[in-house]
């Protein structure tokens, strides 16, 4: 199967016609024919070790026990927030951008999201309206 690849296939996808950045198979014009490095970033979620639950079913919140759990709410703020312990946050109403520290990009989560932020995260929380959502703190190995 790897016999299949020859230079001559490469020369077919011209990605970039100066040497920058390219990966050069050069034809006898001096043209760069190849492949463009490709940048896969990870998301901020796996660098941060963040776990998240996209619209969990009533099924799953039962499980969890998370009508049991405290409650917290809050309108549009911006919070700086250290996590000391693990601690698994269902959102029910709102939504919240997590900036990790020293971090440009950052995390959006909804109503309807379980998220679990690890113990020693650092970030900042915005909240653009009304915000509430279900806590609890873990313990490693929780679930």
């Amino acid at each position: 199967m790897a016999s299949l690849i020859t230079a001559s296939t490469f020369s077919l996808f011209s990605v970039n016609t100066s040497s920058r950045g390219c990966t050069k198979f050069n034809n006898k014009n001096g043209q760069c024919h190849g492949i463009k490095a490709m940048r896969v970033e990870k998301s901020l979620e796996e660098l941060y070790s963040v776990k998240v639950e996209r619209q969990v079913s009533p099924d799953r919140l039962r499980e969890l026990g998370v009508s049991r759990w405290s409650m917290w709410k809050t309108g549009k703020c911006k919070l700086p927030w250290d996590w000391q312990v693990d601690q698994l946050v269902y959102i029910e109403e709102g939504e919240v951008r997590v900036v990790p520290e020293g971090s440009r990009r950052f995390m959006q989560f909804l109503a309807g999201d379980l998220v679990r932020y690890p113990k020693w995260f650092e970030a900042d929380l915005f909240f653009n309206g009304p915000y509430q959502e279900r806590y609890s703190f873990r313990a490693y190995g929780d679930d």
